[in-house]
């Protein structure tokens, strides 16, 4: 059976509602042209759709053709350019003579505009035997006075020229469209004859520009890009004709259109890779990245000016400061682009300017004019922490600019910056003093949780001499204000107001100074209880501003509190070892433990939101038991091992970033000299004859590309899906083959019957983010006969969809329509996500930030926490960002963080959290969270399929 031969489509419409054929052609009979026109729309919308309308054509030669109306007669070449013209054979069908004579009519009627309408019709014709009659009609219209007709009858002789038999039908067409070249006038209809000679007279193209290459600069902008054209095609071809058009595209790079401009960039660095040309068109895309204001534009040179970094580093990084006035932008896109090809470019010489423009920029992030100004701070801090790590020397001047920044309210910045200092602490100890300071000076304008507990554990590592450890005790003891944090009245009166089953205010002021209740008199005479607070017991050297974690900690964040333990502790067994005296150490101690055993006196108080958790007391509990006792090995353990072990995870990120840059910059390349084997010139000694053609097919197949065909097609067979049982009439298989955003069907029909199926179609419907291009057309089968149907499908989303749908046909006996129901078809998501890193601060962004999480308990017959770890990234086909270092021993718990992103853009978060009990079965949660519910509840199915291993 002959296979079906798909037609190359010029319209696709939609049309949920057809109409009836009677209708069509009963308003196509009458003398309205408003529903003339109506009914031309439904009839062309009918048949590309599908719809076949008996006697239409006719109807529409009789009494549209005719028409005067300009509307209806574009409806009409419309509906000329959707039907078939030719038979099963392939030969025009008779009364296509009848659309000819009108079409001539239409070239030779005084109206220029039905004349360029034509035209333009014919330039999507593909029938020899339509235009061949009209050449002398089309050839007439050159010399018409209007341009809009010359300008098309220019394309119309283009394209017929293209036909297979079009050099025989305009021999002169090239001499001809050289003549109209010469002598025209309009910009655009020259544009076109110049084109038709690139297209199909490229010697002619090229003497015409060398005769006009002085008048190149005064040409309108769309001659002059079909002039780059030009050159592209003839520099590929003749690479060694470059020289002789550097002259012209260097006179176009002055042109006064930027889209000019830009392709002339983008020519001389395909023609040339010499530095001078390569550093004209950089500056060129420089010139239009701050010239213009459309975003989009600044992206596409952007994404140029990537390129060239990637193969001429050397070149761009003169041109640094260049594309850094970029940032002047206001989107954050384009910020973030710029700032990542800066980076690149970043050397020990102009590290300083970019530094220096970097700090420039922060402070602008103040103002509140700007818009995103917190999010542009932010990644503008996380740029200048790179310019630190790579060049530790510029840190002293940017870092206590940023420690300004610890108070900000955009949390995310804030923790950037302190995340900053820890590694510059650890990193370039002669900054350390001066950081430690300036750290200690503004602790007190830091409001947000995770900062303070990062601020406080550079506290307890980093102050060594007993002046620094005072003034640490001092800063916190500031920041957590008088103690308690409570009095016990108002305790008491707390706990007998629960128990009478009242509602208790809880008290959230800052300083939580004591509070005095007095009667006060309302409008209506009745009393009620006014309350004041009262200084009383209030430091008088402590404004209620400065008391950032005792405002923490009253409103219940008692993680913060152990934090406090832990540094505290540190400092006081740093104090002991340093040679002190034995009371000043004994009142540390004191004063330490007062600080701790208030802050658990506190967790179980009643009026605050919730209690202590069991881990924070647990661990408040053994920073009291440490500081009650004196042990060389403890000391060894809380002031030694946890910064070491930071440290470790230092080494262990700037190994990975190496590896990863690594990786990036391999290529595949050839050294010059190296052997090339011809496996054809071997000598044929030693090799069987089979053993030689295996080897001469292996070669045609990787030259033929076969090879990856043979590939596919053995794993064709595991991507076959039955839709229909083995005993119904009609018997469907699909083979499905995703390539991310499309979904293609090829569903093989059989007729398993003796009767001929007429009107069968493929009735394909879809749920989720997936959508029909188009419907399949209708197919006559033979008696045992197949036909292979293809229905293509987009995908929107990453989110597990479904397709479904059935089979109708009619049968030769039978004259009802028959239907066969087809089984669902199930998209898996695996095939949208890939693996992928990121930052654990954008991790941690992301996770408290995305509001669709499900979470999945773990259920799997896998004994070890690490063999299942294992089996989960294989499974969802993620990338475990915990590093390797951190899963190392035998332990009978594990948490890692999983990244995937999908080819949307969409980002896949995964938390697992296992724990082996003592029967031996792991038992936990595998936490999904995505900014989308689709992305969320298709992981979260597939790992309960998956984890069981």
């Amino acid at each position: 059976m002959a296979l079906s031969v798909e037609r190359s489509c010029t319209m696709l419409v939609n049309n949920d509602k057809p109409g009836g054929g009677s209708q069509i052609k009963e308003a196509l009979e009458g003398k309205d042209s408003a529903a003339v026109a109506t009914a031309m729309k439904q009839a062309v919308m009918m048949i590309l759709n599908g719809e076949q309308i008996p006697g239409l054509f006719i109807t529409i030669v009789r009494y549209v053709l005719p028409s005067e109306d300009h509307t209806v007669q574009k409806l009409g070449l419309l509906y000329l350019e959707t039907i078939e013209k030719t038979d099963a054979s392939g030969k025009l069908l008779p009364e296509m003579i009848l659309v000819c004579q009108h079409l001539r009519n239409n070239l030779q009627h005084p109206n220029e505009y039905l004349r360029g309408v034509t035209l333009r019709f014919l330039c999507r014709i593909r029938e020899e035997e339509i235009l061949e009659p009209l050449i002398p009609s089309i050839l007439n219209c050159l010399d018409h006075r209007h341009s809009y007709v010359r300008r098309n009858a220019v394309l119309a002789i283009n394209q017929l020229y293209r036909l297979p038999k079009g050099e025989f039908l305009l021999q002169d067409a090239p001499e001809l469209i050289e003549r109209v070249l010469q002598s025209e006038q309009d910009l655009s209809t020259k544009r076109n004859a110049f084109m038709m000679l690139c297209n199909h007279s490229q010697d002619r193209a090229v003497t015409y520009l060398q005769a006009q290459v002085d008048n190149v600069a005064m040409w309108g902008d769309i001659l002059q890009m079909a002039v780059l054209e030009l050159i592209r095609k003839v520099c590929r071809a003749h690479p060694g004709e470059k020289g002789k058009y550097i002259k012209i595209i260097l006179a176009l790079l002055q042109s006064t259109s930027t889209a000019v401009v830009y392709e002339c960039a983008v020519t001389l660095v395909s023609l040339s890779q010499a530095p001078t040309a390569i550093r004209a068109a950089a500056n060129c895309f420089c010139q239009l990245l701050v010239s213009q204001s459309d975003n989009n534009v600044k992206l596409i040179v952007l994404d140029r000016l990537q390129e060239l970094k990637e193969r001429h580093r050397e070149v761009m990084q003169e041109l640094l400061m260049d594309i850094l006035r970029a940032l002047n932008s206001i989107n954050m896109d384009i910020r973030k682009k710029t700032l990542d090809i800066a980076l690149d470019l970043i050397t020990s010489r102009n590290i300083d300017e970019v530094v220096m423009v970097l700090k420039k920029e922060v402070v602008k992030t103040q103002s509140k004019e700007l818009e995103k100004g917190a999010d542009y701070r932010q990644l503008l801090v996380q740029a200048i922490h790179s310019c630190a790590i790579k060049f530790p020397d510029v840190a002293g001047n940017v870092i206590h600019l940023l420690m300004d920044f610890l108070g900000d309210t955009n949390t995310a910045s804030a923790l950037d910056v302190i995340f900053f200092v820890r590694e510059i602490m650890e990193t370039n100890p002669k900054l350390r003093d001066t950081i430690l300071q300036r750290l200690l000076d503004s602790f007190d304008t830091i409001k947000s949780t995770r900062v303070c507990s990062c601020a406080l554990w550079i506290i307890g590592e980093h102050c060594q001499s007993r002046e620094e450890i005072l003034t640490a005790f001092e800063v916190i003891k500031s920041g957590m204000g008088s103690l308690p944090f409570f009095r016990d009245e108002d305790e008491q009166a707390a706990e007998d107001a629960k128990a009478e089953g009242k509602s208790i205010e809880q008290v959230q002021a800052p300083s939580a100074m004591p509070v005095s209740n007095r009667p006060a008199v309302l409008a209506d005479g009745s009393y009620a209880t006014q309350s004041a607070l009262s200084d009383t017991f209030a430091l008088p050297s402590v404004s209620t501003t400065q008391l950032n974690l005792r405002t923490l900690l009253i409103q219940g964040d008692f993680f913060l509190g152990g934090v406090i333990g832990a540094t505290l502790t540190k400092l006081v067994l740093r104090l002991r070892s340093s040679q002190v005296a034995a009371s000043e150490a004994n009142k540390a101690s004191a004063e330490a433990m007062l600080m701790v055993v208030s802050v658990l006196r506190l967790g179980e108080s009643p009026l605050i939101p919730h209690p202590i958790d069991a881990d924070s007391f647990d661990r408040m509990a053994l920073c009291l038991k440490v500081l009650g006792q004196q042990s060389g090995k403890t000391n060894d353990v809380w002031l030694k091992e946890c910064r070491s072990t930071f440290a470790t995870m230092i080494s262990h990120k700037a190994d990975r970033e190496a590896s990863e840059a690594q990786t990036q910059d391999v290529k595949d390349t050839a050294q010059p000299d190296e052997l090339i084997d011809f496996h054809h010139l071997k000598a044929r000694r030693g090799m069987s004859q089979l053993e030689l053609e295996d080897e001469v097919q292996t070669d045609l197949q990787r030259a033929t590309g076969l090879a990856d065909t043979s590939n596919a097609d053995s794993t064709r067979l595991n991507r076959i899906l039955q839709l229909t049982g083995f005993s119904d009439p009609v018997y469907a298989e699909a083979c499905v083959t995703v390539h991310q955003y499309d979904i293609v069907l090829d569903v093989t029909v059989t007729n398993r019957t003796a009767d001929t199926l007429q009107n069968l179609n493929l009735e394909l419907a879809t749920m989720g983010d997936l959508k029909l291009v188009e419907r399949p057309q209708n197919y006559a089968l033979r008696p045992h006969g197949q036909q292979n149907i293809r229905a293509n499908i987009k995908v929107s989303s990453t989110e597990t969809g479904a397709i479904f749908g059935n089979i109708v046909y009619e049968s030769t006996g039978h004259s009802d329509r028959s239907v066969v129901v087809l089984n669902d078809i199930h998209i898996d998501i695996m095939d949208y996500i890939s693996p992928a890193s990121c930052p654990d601060v954008q991790f941690r962004s992301m996770w408290a930030e995305f509001e669709w999480e499900n979470k999945v308990a773990v259920n799997t017959t896998i004994n070890d926490v690490n063999s299942f770890l294992k089996h989960i990234v294989s499974s969802t086909n993620m990338k475990c960002l915990t590093p390797p270092s951190a899963l190392d021993g035998e332990c009978g718990f594990l948490a890692a963080n999983l990244y995937a992103k999908s080819v949307f853009g969409e980002d896949a978060l995964v938390n697992v959290s296992v724990e082996k009990g003592l029967d031996g079965k792991l038992a936990g949660y595998i936490r999904i969270r995505s900014k989308t519910q689709g992305i969320a509840l298709s992981l979260g199915d597939k790992l309960i399929l998956k984890q069981k291993g």
